[in-house]
C-alpha cells in the first residue's frame, strides 16, 4: 500500500474528471455548474466528452455555458488557426470575466498566429461595447430612479410652491412625517397581523397622506396664513417650524434610525451583464411616482377642487367674488401638497435610512427641480426631476457625488440667467400676477 499525496495537482484533476461525469447528470443545476467549471480550466481531453453532451442536452442555458466551455477548449494552441478563429468568435458573444480572461491572453501571446490574435482582439472589443452599453443602461436607470424620487418629493412642493407662491422650507418634515408613518403602520402589522406584512405598504400609503396632510392644514392654519405675500417671512417661519417637526420626531422616536421592511414582491433584483442590477424596488419606485403625478394632474384638472384651485391662483378677488372660499381652499390645497409629500415619504422609506433629517436630503433637490422645471407646471416638474437625476448619475462616475452636485447647481444657475421662467413657463392671467 502506497499512501497518495494530495496536492493542487490532483485536486485540478479529480475536479476536471468530475466535471466531465457531471456533464449528462440528471440534475439541470449540476450540469450547469460542470460546464461553467470546464470554461474555467479548459482541459482539451475532456473535448470529446464535453461535445457528446453539448449533442445531447436540450436546456437552452445549459447548452449555452456548454458551447462557451467548447469555445474556450478550441482557442487552445493545440487547435488549428481558423478553429481558434471560430471560438474567439463564440467567445466573444459572451461577457463572462473568464471569456473576457482568455480572449485577454490570446491577445497579449506574442507566438499566436496573427489573424488568431486580430479575431480575439475584435472579441475583446465587441464585449467591451456591449458592456458599455449595459454600463449606459445602468446609469440611465439609475438617473430615473432618482428622478422618481425627485419627482415625489417636488410634485408636492410644486403645488405649494409653484401654485400657491409659498416657500415651505419645512416640505422635507413632510416628507419624513410620511416615512415615519410608513413604520408606525409597519409595527403595527408585526405586532398584530405578521402574516398580513406584505399589505403594509400599500396601506401605509393612505395613512401616509392623511398624517402628512394634516399637519400640513396644520401648518397653514396656523402660520403660513398670516404670512401670504411675504416671502422672506414664511422662509423664515417654515424653517422654524421644520425645527421644531424634526425634534419632536426626535423626542418620540428617537434618532436613530429605524427599520422599515420590504414586502416580497418589492425584493430582489434582476441582474444584467457587467454587474448592472435592476432592483424590483427601485421599478416599483418609477412606477408609483408616475401614479402619483398622473392623480395629482387629474385631481387639478378634472374635480371642482381643482377649479377652484386654479381659480383663486390665476385671480383671487374674481374668485372669492364668485362664492369660492379662497380661505378653505388654500388650506386644502396645502393639504395635498403636504399629503403628497408625506406618500414620497413611503417610497423613500424603501431605499433610504427612516430618521430625523430624512428629508433635509431633497429639500434643496425639489426646489431645483422647481425652478429649472417652471414654476407651477407639473409637466415641467417631471422634466426637470427626469433631467437632473439622469444627468447627475452620468456627471458622478467622473466628478464624485458632491462635486457632481456642485456642477449641476453651476449650470442651472447659468440656465436660469437665460430663462428665468423655467423649461416651461407659466401662461395666462397667473404669469402676469
Amino acid at each position: 500500500m502506497k499512501k497518495v499525496k494530495v496536492n493542487n495537482r490532483l485536486r485540478r484533476i479529480i475536479r476536471k474528471a468530475l466535471a466531465g461525469l457531471n456533464l449528462t447528470h440528471a440534475d439541470r443545476a449540476t450540469r450547469l455548474e460542470a460546464a461553467a467549471g470546464l470554461l474555467k480550466s479548459a482541459d482539451p481531453g475532456l473535448r470529446p466528452a464535453l461535445a457528446a453532451a453539448l449533442k445531447s442536452e436540450t436546456d437552452g442555458d445549459v447548452r449555452a455555458a456548454m458551447e462557451l466551455a467548447l469555445a474556450a477548449v478550441d482557442i487552445g494552441p493545440d487547435s488549428t488557426p481558423p478553429v481558434r478563429i471560430a471560438a474567439a468568435e463564440r467567445l466573444g458573444a459572451s461577457e463572462s470575466p473568464e471569456a473576457r480572461a482568455i480572449l485577454g491572453r490570446i491577445v497579449g501571446d506574442a507566438e499566436a498566429n496573427a489573424a488568431v490574435r486580430d479575431a480575439a482582439r475584435a472579441a475583446l472589443q465587441q464585449i467591451g461595447d456591449r458592456l458599455e452599453l449595459y454600463r449606459q443602461f445602468g446609469a440611465v436607470f439609475q438617473g430615473i430612479s432618482l428622478g422618481s424620487v425627485l419627482l415625489l418629493a417636488a410634485v408636492g412642493l410644486a403645488i405649494t410652491f409653484g401654485v400657491m407662491g409659498v416657500i415651505n422650507m419645512a416640505h422635507g418634515e413632510m416628507v419624513m412625517v410620511g416615512a415615519y408613518a410608513t413604520f408606525v403602520v409597519q409595527e403595527l402589522f408585526r405586532t398584530f397581523a405578521p402574516e398580513f406584512f406584505g399589505l403594509s405598504l400599500a396601506l401605509a400609503v393612505p395613512a401616509a397622506f392623511l398624517a402628512a396632510a394634516a399637519l400640513g392644514v396644520g401648518l397653514e392654519r396656523s402660520v403660513i396664513r398670516w404670512l401670504y405675500g411675504r416671502p422672506l417671512e414664511t422662509l423664515l417661519a417654515t424653517w422654524g417650524v421644520s425645527l421644531v417637526i424634526r425634534q419632536a420626531v426626535r423626542t418620540i422616536f428617537g434618532s436613530t434610525n429605524r427599520e422599515v421592511g420590504s414586502p416580497e414582491w418589492m425584493s430582489g433584483a434582476m441582474e444584467l451583464a457587467g454587474g448592472v442590477a435592476i432592483t424590483y424596488n427601485r421599478v416599483w419606485i418609477i412606477l408609483f411616482s408616475f401614479a402619483v403625478l398622473a392623480a395629482v394632474m387629474a385631481v387639478i384638472r378634472y374635480t371642482a377642487f381643482g377649479l377652484e384651485m386654479r381659480a383663486v391662483t390665476q385671480n383671487r378677488p374674481m374668485a372669492n367674488a364668485m362664492g369660492i372660499r379662497s380661505r378653505k381652499v388654500d388650506s386644502m390645497t396645502f393639504a395635498l401638497g403636504s399629503g403628497v409629500a408625506g406618500m414620497a415619504g413611503v417610497a423613500l422609506s424603501q431605499i433610504d435610512n427612516v430618521s430625523p433629517n430624512l428629508g433635509q436630503a431633497y429639500i434643496v433637490d425639489s426646489f431645483m427641480v422647481i425652478v429649472f422645471g417652471g414654476v407651477g407646471n407639473l409637466w415641467g416638474v417631471l422634466v426637470g426631476a427626469m433631467s437632473l437625476g439622469v444627468v447627475n448619475k452620468f456627471i458622478e462616475p467622473f466628478s464624485g457625488a458632491v462635486l457632481g452636485k456642485i456642477v449641476i447647481l453651476i449650470a442651472l444657475i447659468l440656465f436660469i440667467q437665460r430663462r428665468p421662467q423655467g423649461l416651461f413657463a407659466m401662461r395666462g392671467r397667473a404669469a402676469e400676477l
